[in-house]
């Protein structure tokens, strides 16, 4: 069976992980999203699956490359150009991206499904494509339902008593919304979905394609499934997705490394004395990561591997990711932390060497002697501020 990924998108909302990571490799404890998409995916017998690529493309095509190792096979659809020598990216929207893989030559002969590279789903596929066949639909949009209150937040899909979907509404206020099923991005279509989407231009699913659809009467529904789905389209959503799997509130997705004692997970090789280290679980640290004697670690945080958090500072309700060293007496309370990034968790980011900061979060590769003469020539600077 035939399934396509959607992966062309920039990720502004997601920045700065995106500068360097495409949507679909952001980690999840060190595993990419997709990676979770493919093994849900290959569950449920899709075993053809083509993937939209643009903005980072090599990463995503080098990182999985055919699919064999992950038991699926992968085909790939670059969208953009190239402009004095270099790949320019250049996304035609996801129902562009679609018609761009069926004109070449005409991938998607039977039901498929479409899903969006950046979120945690468990869905049964298989009941979803069942009902959607059942009801005879051209195309199915999978819906759940959320708290009224949560309503603002997401798309809203209105429907008759039978499921034929009416309308859209986008993140209406609690007062305006017709439902509480919400758009979840997963969607069953039939190969005669491809005589509603135009050919040669960016379309948007969406914001195109479902309208046409509701204006055309063609058998549109969607189907109200309970299942796990956790977005990861913005900088909230990730540290949600973090914070609920070491909550164990996210069910499909286990925190690696093993529990040395109950709440605490260590990767391979990690260099941390529990009686010397204040920490309160639940706390995950990478291997190869050392905690100096003197830290505090208060869960949920994630440590990336191949860090070092030095004596006295402390890390609280935090996600730190590889490579990253903290200074002595570092504080860091709500944030993210990405290379030269400090992010909090409503998506604020500081650039660090441009707030003349990176001396308290530095690379961890730097040689100690380096980062000594950094932190103590910004602290004479300051003095001399004084």
């Amino acid at each position: 069976m035939k399934a396509m990924i959607l992966a062309a998108g920039k990720g502004t909302r997601v920045r700065p992980i995106t500068y360097t990571i495409p949507k679909p490799l952001i980690p999840i404890f060190q595993k990419p999203v997709m990676e979770f998409l493919l093994e849900l995916l290959r569950k449920h017998g899709f075993d053809q699956i083509m993937v939209n690529v643009s903005h980072l493309a090599h990463e995503i095509e080098g990182y999985f490359r055919d699919g064999q190792r992950f038991g699926v096979n992968i085909g790939y659809s670059f969208e953009g150009r190239i402009e004095d020598g270099k790949l320019v990216g250049e996304a035609l929207g996801s129902a562009g991206g679609l018609r761009k893989i069926q004109d070449f030559n005409t991938f998607f002969d039977d039901t498929f499904i479409v899903l969006c590279g950046d979120a945690l789903i468990d869905l049964d596929l298989t009941a979803a494509v069942k009902q959607h066949r059942k009801n005879g639909a051209i195309a199915t949009v999978v819906t759940k339902q959320v708290a009224k209150q949560d309503v603002p937040s997401y798309g809203v899909v209105v429907t008759d008593d039978k499921g034929r979907i009416k309308s859209f509404q986008e993140k209406p206020s609690v007062e305006e919304a017709l439902s509480t099923d919400i758009n979840t991005g997963i969607y069953i279509f039939e190969p005669e979905i491809f005589d509603f989407i135009p050919p040669n231009q960016k379309y948007d699913i969406g914001g195109e394609l479902f309208p046409k659809l509701v204006q055309s009467d063609a058998p549109f529904y969607a189907v109200s499934m309970d299942f796990e789905w956790v977005d990861i389209g913005k900088v909230p959503d990730y540290w949600h997705a973090i914070r609920g799997v070491l909550k164990k509130e996210i069910k499909n997705v286990s925190i690696p490394g093993t529990e040395v004692v109950p709440g605490i997970y260590l990767g391979l090789n990690t260099a941390v004395n529990l009686d010397k280290v204040d920490i309160t679980g639940p706390v995950y640290i990478g291997s190869m990561t050392k905690i100096e004697d003197g830290a505090k670690i208060i869960g949920p945080t994630m440590i990336g591997p191949n860090c070092w958090i030095c004596s006295s500072a402390t890390v609280d309700n935090s996600v730190i990711f590889e490579y990253s060293r903290l200074g002595e007496g570092v504080r860091l309370e709500d944030k993210l932390v990405f290379g030269r990034y400090c992010v909090d968790k409503t998506g604020a980011a500081i650039d660090l060497q441009a707030a003349a900061l990176d001396w308290l979060i530095t690379d961890a590769r730097q040689s100690p002697s380096t980062q000594e003469s950094a932190e103590h020539k910004a602290i004479k600077d300051l003095l001399k501020e004084k």
